[in-house]
């Protein structure tokens, strides 16, 4: 329930702005973030960005909201749900994948009933010298890129539409010259998100931050954004706590259970007491953009399932980030739950030290250690 002289949301067509506002309506409303300094706004901000690391070699787009066209890799097709990317999806193949031989379609891409076509919903990447010169592409296609009314343009917008056929990604290697040519695709598919819920996620974020140790901010000044979480079920410490994100009413990292302190969120990463990270590049300052705490998943960004949605986003330590790599952060009460005891075998018997999860992939104590697999069994690879 909502506290006294909490604004009520207009919720006319779903819209998120206070009721009896003036103007158009909202379901993503920023005004929900006015409050915040602009450093903060940016970091929620760019925290809705889709950001995949070298992204621009596999055609992908960077630093662009979640709420975009999506690349799907031939090979991943199979795993994913079209129907989940609302704003559409674009195939990526590879020469490998599309010919047979030099100049060649393979035959499952030339049947009549073929879902997958190459300058409509589908486009060639090429990545290597050697590919493009034993599989060049067929002497009609073109270079993927943008038109507006038949005039070739830079960016996308109303009435711009993709034309061509494959991206060149080649680098420079030995004797060969690199090109760099063709327009960008998408986004990184795992990291999809509808505009609706990524708004959500933001809010969640805005959020926390309030709750980081030394905040400069109070909940009396986030009166709005207190109306939306509370609309959706996302207000209750108990929804944080149960998650592992939350304790005594202040936010810790996912992963280590410490407590995350407001100016983490913009200060420099250093590796310097990290002792599995030891062996890392030196971050120098003014040369990064990795801050001590960023966006943290507490479930793996893959192509199955859309993973970033509100329940599942945190901030977190960048180290404890990487450490985790892709697997699922469980919390400490879900292990007591559902997971099973684990302990050291001795000549006095068993002594018991902490929680194992289902899936042997994660250990907790409950004075916060933790344990990660590393690898599975080589029986089972």
């Amino acid at each position: 329930m909502l506290e006294r002289n909490v604004p009520v949301l207009c919720n006319d067509n779903g819209c998120r702005l206070i009721k009896g506002h003036m103007g158009q309506h909202s379901e993503t409303p920023n005004s929900v973030f006015n409050f915040f300094k602009k450093i903060d706004k940016n970091k929620i901000g760019k925290a809705g960005y889709a950001t995949p690391r070298g992204g621009h070699k596999g055609a992908y787009q960077n630093h662009v909201y979640r709420n975009n066209r999506v690349i799907i890799p031939y090979e991943r097709l199979k795993a994913v749900n079209l129907s989940s990317y609302k704003d559409g999806y674009i195939v990526r193949i590879t020469p490998e994948q599309y010919f047979k031989r030099k100049q060649v379609v393979k035959d499952v891409f030339r049947k009549k009933k073929c879902k997958i076509m190459v300058g409509e919903n589908a486009f060639v990447l090429y990545r290597t010298h050697d590919s493009y010169l034993k599989l060049p592409p067929l002497k009609q296609w073109s270079i993927r890129g943008l038109a507006n009314k038949g005039k070739t343009c830079a960016r996308k917008g109303r009435n711009v539409k993709d034309t061509g056929h494959y991206v060149l990604r080649l680098p420079t290697i030995g004797g060969l010259k690199g090109r760099d040519e063709g327009a960008v695709q998408g986004i990184f598919a795992p990291e999809y998100s509808t505009a609706a819920t990524n708004f959500l996620c933001r809010c969640v974020l805005a959020w926390h931050i309030i709750h980081t140790a030394d905040s400069p901010y109070t909940t009396s000044q986030a009166a709005h954004l207190k109306s939306v979480l509370s609309s959706v079920g996302l207000l209750s410490d108990s929804v944080w706590e149960a998650q592992g994100i939350m304790r005594r009413g202040m936010i810790t990292c996912p992963l280590c259970g410490t407590f995350l302190r407001y100016k983490e969120l913009h200060e420099m990463l250093s590796l310097d007491e990290e002792s599995a990270l030891g062996n890392a590049s030196v971050q120098i300052e003014g040369a990064t953009r990795s801050t001590i705490v960023n966006l943290f998943h507490l479930y793996p960004l893959n192509y199955s399932d859309i993973q970033h949605i509100p329940g599942k986003i945190a901030w977190g330590h960048a180290t404890c980030n990487t450490k985790l790599g892709q697997r699922r952060c469980y919390p400490l009460q879900e292990l007591i739950k559902d997971g099973e005891k684990v302990g050291i075998l001795s000549e006095s018997g068993v002594e018991s030290f902490g929680w194992i999860s289902a899936d042997w992939e994660m250990i907790r104590s409950p004075k916060g250690a933790v344990w990660i697999r590393i690898c599975i069994d080589r029986a089972r690879r």
